[in-house]
């Protein structure tokens, strides 16, 4: 129960963030035309959890509790690109690069093609 909590407790504080850090980077760069607020979130996020993962395999520095908190809630809740990111990573520094490119696809693919369904299914509900 208790890491649930500090996942949840993350995850809070990583979605404000989110809101706030994709807002400002979106009205810094004045575009309607393109989502540099998102990207700056992705990116970042990545760059984040980047730094943070190879300090966590590396040095032992985080606890699970603290894992927890930072990986799964805060960069969960401020971008799940993050943990794609760094899941893929893993894959190719294992040696499991057939899982890296399936990950990459599907996880993309995928999405894509949910977002585009999605799309089609409010469509055919909501006529």
């Amino acid at each position: 129960m208790n890491k649930l909590l500090l996942i949840g407790v993350g995850g809070f504080i990583g979605s404000v963030l989110r809101y706030l850090v994709s807002g400002y980077i979106q009205q810094l760069t004045k575009s309607i035309v393109f989502p540099y607020g998102t990207l700056a979130v992705n990116v970042a996020g990545c760059l984040i959890i980047g730094f943070l993962s190879y300090l966590a395999d590396t040095r032992g520095l985080f606890t699970t509790e603290t894992r927890a908190f930072a990986f799964v809630g805060l960069l969960g809740g401020f971008t799940t690109f993050s943990t794609f990111g760094n899941e893929t990573l893993n894959f190719l520094r294992d040696g499991e690069n057939i899982f890296a490119l399936v990950n990459i696809g599907l996880q993309i693919g995928g999405g894509l093609a949910a977002v585009w369904l999605g799309r089609n299914a409010a469509n055919l509900l909501w006529r």
